[in-house]
């Protein structure tokens, strides 16, 4: 395949040091873009999680301030991409030169362009051997995985860049193929990607360019020695950039062991949340808990619904559907092409109301969500945050509503002072006008419903190279009907939501 002209010159998977000058072309024809000029960053600083002030670059005040291949331009403006979010803007002066990032954000702040663009600009006009991808981006869970795959899609095939997705619970066959074929960007979640270096099918030792987004999910979900194990495979003097909503001690870790005098940039997730979202801590008895749940399940208009247990999501979704809304259960007991139809359905507007685990906390972006629900109140605040993330993304407004219950309420008091945010509360029952002015809650229909996925949905099967929306935690989980023993971590506990 002919490599897209781009900004930048280099062919062949020969990786590039950090803040260095990437290899000469050897067989592209001249640049359409401006060339990234790298920038002379001090390595290393006395702390590696400080930035030296001096070195770091000022933030770009559009796209077209910002080093990139026409290509890209092109394709941002086609996708209605026109002014950077505040971490795009903060990070890609520096990420284009080849400087390490330690970004901290809420989800929806725009982090996988951040990253994404720096990723693609740097990999341009290079081809991937087979089985040795140039660029990794290692991601929590399947879903995030194909997020990501499809936000970085167009972007890529504006350069010309082949990219693969390798998670957990599609067949590991396709996606070993897609390897053998050859992929200059890799995402990956940990488990699989572990499985294929396993199976020989893979090798990081070209990897110049490494992104861990979501890295404070991994280190949650007993990641962190796999994600280590894989770093230490990458090229020593790549690139790395590292994306979390909160910085606990072994996010910190990974920071100090990965990255060398990193720009930082810290979005306070909890003032973010703040400000584009509205928090409402309604107050129930016991026994009207499920009767007020199922009234906001009925609202005119799509809404996530938490709850602790996959059992809990699986009953819940029956009652609702009893009692006539279109709900749709979405948990790690759930095979990968079920969680993709699932999410498909709610997408389109077919499901309504999406009865969710923890699993759904991160990694999907629903457009035009504005309403999340803790039907079971989280017991960390970045659970809170991460929840409540689903909605009001990229700058748009959201509500997110927790229903609490006598014996929950001096803990939920605990958790909202710990996100530094302050609730409005109130004491409802079924039926409220409180109730309906906060979610729009409806009485139900009472005539039992039921989701059917239509043929061309059944058929389809998530894994193929570039990893459509089906993608989940790094392994276990999905597809074990079929494959009891492929698609599990090699050396990870098992993580089910």
């Amino acid at each position: 395949m002919d490599r897209a002209r781009t900004g930048h010159s280099g062919a062949g998977p020969v990786p590039f040091p950090r803040g260095g000058t990437p290899p000469a072309a050897t067989s592209l024809p001249p640049s359409e873009g401006p060339a990234v000029t790298p920038a002379t960053a001090p390595r290393p600083s006395a702390d590696p999680g400080t930035p030296a002030p001096a070195s770091t670059p000022p933030p770009a005040g559009s796209f077209d301030e910002l080093p990139l291949a026409e290509a890209l331009r092109t394709a941002l403006r086609e996708q209605g991409v026109t002014t950077p979010f505040p971490i795009q803007a903060a990070t890609l002066p520096a990420t284009l030169a080849g400087r390490d990032v330690l970004g901290r954000g809420r989800t929806g702040s725009g982090k996988t362009l951040a990253f994404g663009l720096a990723l693609l600009s740097r990999t341009a006009g290079k081809r991937a051997e087979s089985k040795r991808p140039l660029a990794l981006v290692l991601v929590p869970t399947r879903e995030l995985a194909g997020q990501v795959t499809d936000a970085l899609a167009p972007y890529a095939a504006a350069l010309r860049l082949r990219c693969a997705t390798v998670v957990g619970g599609t067949s590991i066959n396709r996606q070993t193929e897609a390897l053998r074929k050859g992929a200059e960007v890799l995402v990956a979640t940990p488990g699989r990607l572990a499985d294929l270096l396993d199976r020989r099918a893979c090798a990081l030792d070209r990897v110049a360019i490494t992104v861990l987004d979501e890295a404070d999910q991994m280190t949650d979900m007993g990641f962190l020695p796999q994600v280590t194990r894989l770093m230490e495979k990458t090229d020593p003097n790549g690139q790395r950039m590292l994306f979390s909503a909160t910085l606990d001690r072994n996010v910190d870790k990974l920071v100090r062991r990965f990255l060398t005098d990193p720009v930082t940039h810290s979005v306070d997730p909890s003032a973010a949340t703040v400000t584009t979202m509205d928090h409402h801590v309604l107050y129930v008895d016991d026994a009207d808990k499920r009767a007020t749940a199922t009234e906001i399940a009925a609202r005119d208009g799509r809404v996530i619904m938490f709850v602790d247990t996959k059992r809990g999501a699986d009953r819940l979704t029956k009652h609702l559907l009893a009692q006539g809304v279109r709900a749709a259960a979405l948990h790690g007991g759930k095979t990968q092409p079920q969680r993709t139809r699932t999410l498909e359905q709610f997408r389109t507007g077919r499901a309504t109301a999406l009865i969710a685990t923890n699993v759904a906390a991160r990694g999907i972006h629903i457009d035009g969500l504005d309403l999340v629900v803790n039907v079971d109140p989280p017991t960390e605040a970045k659970d809170y945050l991460h929840r409540g993330g689903r909605t009001a993304r990229a700058g748009e407004s959201g509500t997110v509503v927790t229903l609490v219950t006598p014996g929950q309420r001096r803990e939920m008091t605990r958790l909202m002072r710990q996100a530094k945010i302050t609730p409005d509360t109130a004491r409802v029952r079924p039926g409220d006008a409180e109730l309906i002015r906060v979610t729009g809650a409806r009485t139900p229909s009472g005539e039992p419903v039921a989701i059917t996925a239509p043929a061309p949905e059944r058929a389809a099967r998530p894994g193929a190279p570039g990893g459509g929306s089906g993608s989940a935690n790094g392994g276990g989980g999905g597809g074990r009907r079929r494959r009891p023993r492929r698609g599990r971590p090699s050396g990870r506990r098992p993580v089910t939501a």
